[in-house]
């Protein structure tokens, strides 16, 4: 089951924290930071799977480290719908030029472009992924976050795609 579909999932879970509300203010706050930036969709679609995809393999290393239990943590903390820096340095510690090169690279991106973004998209990717949370027990399995660190390994994740088709679907 694609990443798209564990938020669906989770929209229609009553006992998980996704809501039409959550995701509309997760996109809403993409198209502000696409037109802060003056980036047109497809640039800001390519921002968010650099980014998405550099936030995946940081949260795949805090579980390696220190569990489940550390990803959700740092998801708790740090998602949101404002700029936040800390929630970078929480991912990538003091490497945010590496990321800025690794994404611009990736992307074609600016890297200056990059470096302004982070602080802005990576709290957004966490508040996607938080929609999986359990209202009952918000340290208890997150479907939507164990998808999108690919628990079958089959690497078929992309953060810009799932939420460019949950736009689509939460925004008609």
């Amino acid at each position: 089951m694609g990443l798209f579909d564990q938020i669906l999932n989770a929209v229609n879970d009553p006992n998980l924290q996704a809501n039409a509300g959550q995701l509309a203010n997760i996109f809403n706050s993409v198209q502000q930071v696409q037109n802060n930036q003056g980036t047109d969709n497809s640039t800001m679609q390519s921002a968010l799977s650099g980014v998405g995809s550099l936030v995946r393999s940081s949260l795949q290393q805090k579980r390696a480290e220190g569990g489940n239990q550390l990803v959700e943590s740092i998801i708790n903390q740090f998602a949101g719908t404002s700029p936040n820096p800390s929630a970078v340095n929480a991912l990538f510690g003091s490497q945010w030029e590496s990321v800025a090169d690794v994404v611009s690279q990736r992307t074609g991106i600016d890297r200056n472009t990059i470096l302004q973004m982070l602080p802005m998209l990576v709290p957004l990717v966490l508040n996607f992924l938080q929609a999986g949370n359990n209202t009952q027990n918000p340290q208890g399995e997150n479907p939507v976050v164990n998808n999108f660190l690919d628990a079958d390994g089959d690497g078929d994740v992309d953060i810009a795609d799932a939420m460019q088709m949950a736009g689509r679907y939460f925004t008609q």
